[in-house]
């Protein structure tokens, strides 16, 4: 994440575990959320709002939203994971895709 201001109004959003810095017109991966391609969702657990001037810090959130258009939903790319005891015989891999949904915001409310 960069410390530079933005010069649009922005946004720091907690949803599925992560919290996202958005503006306007930005385009996020986020954890899956329900809807179909091109529906509005809307994300309530606003943690910061702020602009160049004033920036409101929740306690520990805003009574505010920020809504997006869901593009598309996917798969990430695979992780693998091995678990090993030496001498012993044991080895056990695994694999993992996190599922993902592309959303670019629209208004932060």
């Amino acid at each position: 994440m960069s410390t530079e201001t933005k010069d649009s109004p922005y946004a720091v959003i907690s949803t599925g575990g992560h919290q996202h810095t958005v503006s306007v017109g930005d385009v996020v991966f986020v954890e899956k959320e329900e809807g179909e391609e091109g529906d509005t969702i809307t994300f309530d657990s606003v943690l910061l709002t702020g602009d160049d001037d004033d920036v409101t810090v929740g306690t520990p959130e805003l009574k505010a939203s920020v809504e997006g258009e869901v593009i598309e939903h996917g798969r990430g790319k695979k992780i693998h994971g091995l678990k090993f005891k030496r001498k012993k015989g044991y080895m056990r891999r695994w694999g993992h895709r996190q599922d993902y949904t592309k959303v670019k915001i629209t208004k932060i409310a």
